[in-house]
């Protein structure tokens, strides 16, 4: 597991009218804590990402953009929407960098799976452009480390997030060793993941999109995992699994209305994980991506990490 007290610090001071504020990291150690998982699971250790690290998902000219703008204490990204403070570039390169060592620990068979309590969030980072609150695309450049320097050839990422992941299906749009299965409420920000939105070229077929109507949940996100992603995995067979954890899918989040509870994300990441032991040696690694509701956050998380531990 990796969690780390300065996840928390990104956007500290902001003030509390700001959804992705730092309590939200709080609130994860806070659930993890009541369930009894934060002092029996092993940890990770953060590091900071290079350059060429960041490089595999992202252009250098916008490495250059979102230095400069957090170094010059601008208050959003120049790129889009991105709430930065003085220590984002730090923080979010940290955030990448540890996920980076939970994949190292995941696939040199130190840890059997891996979950990352991290901030910013990344799903919504292009190739070129922050967005949404995300600098930089953690669940992307993971998949593209685990290829390069792990031999991975072949990577599903698992979205559940309530809003649609554009960065992450930009970036492996036309990829066909990069799976891409994502569920969310239509429409919402950032008003992509059409169901037609299959890929493109020789990655044509390996983007899912799964767009449900406010107030879907179990029935509709559960069984899109259980009746479409369990058949293409079979035909994919992924070597590593990833997840881009989003807990604003859940019943009463701030920014979303999906009606999933923490059982069902206990059910989903059970799912996800059988699909793991069947074709990639049971090798998980999720993150954290949204989630504003405190406690549900909280409640939410720990069940994710308590069905990950049992793996």
């Amino acid at each position: 597991m990796l969690i780390d007290p300065i996840y928390r610090e990104h956007l500290a001071g902001r003030g509390r009218d700001h959804p992705e504020r730092p309590e939200r990291f709080d609130a994860v150690v806070q659930g993890l804590q009541q369930a009894g998982l934060l002092d029996r699971l092993g940890r990770v250790d953060r590091r900071a990402a290079t350059e060429e690290e960041l490089l595999l998902c992202h252009t250098r000219e916008y490495l250059r953009t979102a230095r400069h703008d957090v170094q010059a204490g601008h208050e959003l990204l120049s790129t889009g929407d991105t709430d930065i403070t003085p220590n984002s570039w730090d923080i979010a390169s940290q955030a990448v960098g540890g996920v980076l060592n939970a994949v190292d620990a995941v696939l040199s068979g130190k840890a059997r799976n891996a979950f990352c309590a991290v901030r910013p969030p990344g799903h919504h980072a292009t190739a070129s452009r922050g967005m949404g609150f995300c600098l930089f695309n953690s669940v992307a450049i993971a998949a593209r480390y685990a290829q390069r320097h792990h031999g991975m050839e072949r990577v599903l990422i698992v979205d559940w997030d309530v809003h649609h992941g554009n960065g992450t299906q930009d970036i492996f749009y036309s990829d066909p060793t990069v799976l891409y299965f994502s569920t969310h409420q239509w429409p919402l920000y950032p008003g992509t993941g059409r169901a037609d939105e299959t890929g493109e070229g020789s990655g044509e077929g390996t983007t899912m999109n799964f767009p449900f109507p406010a107030g879907s949940g179990r029935k509709e996100v559960l069984g899109a995992v259980q009746n479409s992603l369990v058949p293409l995995a079979k035909r994919f067979r992924p070597d590593l699994v990833l997840i881009s954890a989003g807990f604003d899918s859940r019943m009463g989040d701030l920014l979303g209305r999906f009606t999933l509870t923490d059982r069902d994300f206990a059910e989903l990441t059970e799912a996800v994980m059988e699909i793991a032991d069947q074709h990639g040696g049971g090798r998980v690694v999720s993150m954290l991506e949204g989630g504003y509701n405190l406690s549900g956050l909280a409640s939410a998380s720990a069940a994710h990490v308590e069905a990950l531990s049992r793996g």
